[in-house]
């Protein structure tokens, strides 16, 4: 197929694909008049790039994921470690978004029981205090 109805199909820009195509990601055959023709299963791979890109995958580590014709067992661990290390990440972050969260809310809750009409420096020293005494929580 041509660039402009695979673009249609995948919903990219024909920019996009020859972006990913400039960076390894797909593979295109070139006509004599040098048009490019895209087999049938770009569409698949582009959209594994998507869902990819959108679970936080970066183009170097899609590099590694995109699976080639050659069946091959070592490629497979690859892809596998790969996934279980971007699963990894992904908990560590929310991990840290947690703990973030959970110091925003002792933070809004200091802030909460300031009484009115008293002076914000004395606030902001008690919002100082809890941030301190978060930061020392162990974190789970």
């Amino acid at each position: 197929m041509n660039i402009g109805k695979l673009a249609k199909l995948s919903g990219l820009a024909a920019s996009r694909i020859r972006f990913y195509e400039a960076e390894g990601l797909i593979q295109v055959e070139r006509q004599a008049n040098g048009y490019r023709r895209y087999p049938p299963q770009v569409l698949q791979t582009l959209q594994l790039i998507q869902g990819a890109q959108q679970s936080g995958f970066s183009l170097q580590e899609l590099k590694a994921l995109i699976p080639d014709d050659s069946p091959n067992e070592a490629k497979r661990a690859q892809i596998v470690l790969s996934l279980e290390r971007k699963v990894g990440q992904i908990e560590e972050m929310q991990a840290q978004l947690a703990h973030s969260k959970s110091r925003l809310l002792a933070i809004i809750e200091t802030v909460k029981a300031h009484p009115q009409g008293e002076p914000c420096s004395g606030g902001q020293e008690k919002v100082l205090a809890s941030i301190e005494a978060h930061k020392k929580t162990p974190r789970i």
